[in-house]
Parts: structure tokens; sequence; C-alpha cells
């Protein structure tokens, strides 16, 4: 086990590079088919029906190197979150299990973000182009897409975003106060159980809702659509729980500090 004062630095980091993935992610799903608009996909004249797309290796050959890219980005993330592999690094790593987990997903998105191939000449499932489409479709996109993500924050907060990044663990290590999981009720174990991604909605949003859905977005949003749905399993008792949980986290954000309410 490393002394302590290298516990602290090295999860600062794995923390620092998952932001940076994080707000990297945001301008990859949103702010780019939002705002690059119709150039990105090469205009109309360079559009293929979809049978012939089967047949063009300047549509299979990115398409098929985007596909690798996700299949990458998805094994590293369902294969260290295994049991076997989980147990493996706490014995060889320890408090920084969380930690190192975290940054390797942002290493495998990283590279999904900075080398995913477009495909402008590939066909295209839908385009606004039209008035007004071309004007207010855009607009209603991006309003959804800024729902979505204040939501997607709101969601973390509930789930303590300080333990999702590993940061916990080490503070209460340094501490000697143990595991974090360990002071966790039943409910939220019993929810974490069920759940490896809680802002499944949202995200399936942020993914379909664009103004332009072409060949390697569709690729991308079936792809993540896939992935996410067979990591859902929230029933009834797991929805009050959240519910509750967000309400008495809104209520201590809200609540006045005692200076102001002197």
């Amino acid at each position: 086990m490393a002394p302590a004062l290298l516990l602290v630095p090295a999860a600062l980091a794995s923390f620092i590079l998952a932001f940076g993935t994080g707000v990297e992610f945001v301008r990859f799903t949103s702010l780019r088919p939002l705002l690059g608009g119709i150039s990105e996909s090469g205009g109309p004249d360079a559009r293929q029906g979809w049978l012939a797309a089967l047949q063009d290796q300047s549509i299979l050959v990115p398409l098929a190197w985007d596909l690798g890219l996700l299949l990458l980005f998805v094994g590293q993330h369902s294969l260290m979150a295994t049991e076997t592999v989980k147990s493996w690094m706490s014995r060889y790593f320890g408090v920084l299990q969380r930690s190192l987990y975290v940054a390797c997903t942002a290493l495998a998105l990283q590279l999904v973000m900075r080398y995913w191939e477009p495909v402008p000449r590939g066909p295209v499932l839908w385009e606004a182009r039209a008035e007004p489409w071309a004007t207010w479709v855009p607009l209603l996109c991006f309003v959804l897409h800024v729902i979505s993500w204040l939501l997607i924050f709101s969601i973390l907060l509930v789930f303590d975003y300080a333990e999702l990044m590993g940061l916990k663990q080490v503070y209460y290590h340094v501490l000697g106060l143990g595991e974090p999981l360990a002071l966790k009720s039943p409910r939220a174990l019993r929810l974490f159980s069920h759940l490896r991604h809680p802002v499944c909605v949202e995200l399936l949003t942020v993914l379909w809702v664009v103004p332009t859905l072409g060949t390697d977005r569709l690729l991308l949003a079936l792809f993540l659509t896939l992935y996410l749905g067979l990591a859902h399993g929230l029933d009834q008792q797991d929805l009050r729980y959240l519910r509750a949980q967000l309400q008495r986290k809104l209520h201590l954000l809200s609540r006045p500090q005692d200076g102001e309410a002197e």
C-alpha cells in the first residue's frame, strides 16, 4: 500500500482526468452535432442510400473503426467492473481501485472521442433542412440537451460524485474511517446493485435528439443505447429511494446558512 501522502495526489489526478473527459464528452455529444450544422454531413449531393452504403468501402471502413473504438470502451468499462477484476485491483492497488477504474474509463473514452471517424458521405436517417425546421429543431435540441445535462449533474449529486470518482474512498482511508460503502444503507446498496448507469434516460436524449442523425451518429446512439439498456434494472422501490434522496439533497442546498439565518 502506498503511503497516504501518495494516495491523495493519485486520486486527485484521476478526478481531474475524469472531469476533463466529461467536459470533452459534452462537446463531443452535444456541442459538435448541435453547432456543427450541415457542414459536418457533407451536403445532400454526397448522400448515398442505405443499401449502397453497405457496399461503399469509404463508409464501411470508418464505421468499422468507430465500432472497434466503441467495443474497446465498453470492454474496458465492463471488464473492470466485474467482481473478479475489482478484487484483483483491490488486492494490488487497495483504496485506489475506484480511482484507477475511473482513470482507465476516462482514457478509453478519450480514445473514442479523439480517434472517432465521421462518415460525411454516409446516408442520413433524418435532417432538419427546410425552414422553419432548420431554425427551430436545432434550438429545441439545444434546450433538451441543456436540460438533460442539468439532470445528469443533479443525479450525480444524489449518487455522491466524490465517491463515484474515487476521492471519498481515499479521504476515508487517510482519516481511518473505513470503506464508504460500508456506511451505506441497505436501500442504497440495493440501488447500486441494480443500476450501474444512473443517467440512462438523459444520456439517451443527448444521443438521439439531434438535428441531423448521420451514419456514424446512428452507430454511436444505437450501440450506447443497447449498452445502457442492458445495464438498466430499476424498479419502483429504487425510484422512490432516488426521489427521496434528490429531495433531501435539494433541501440541504437550499437551506440558508447560519450567518444568513441570523
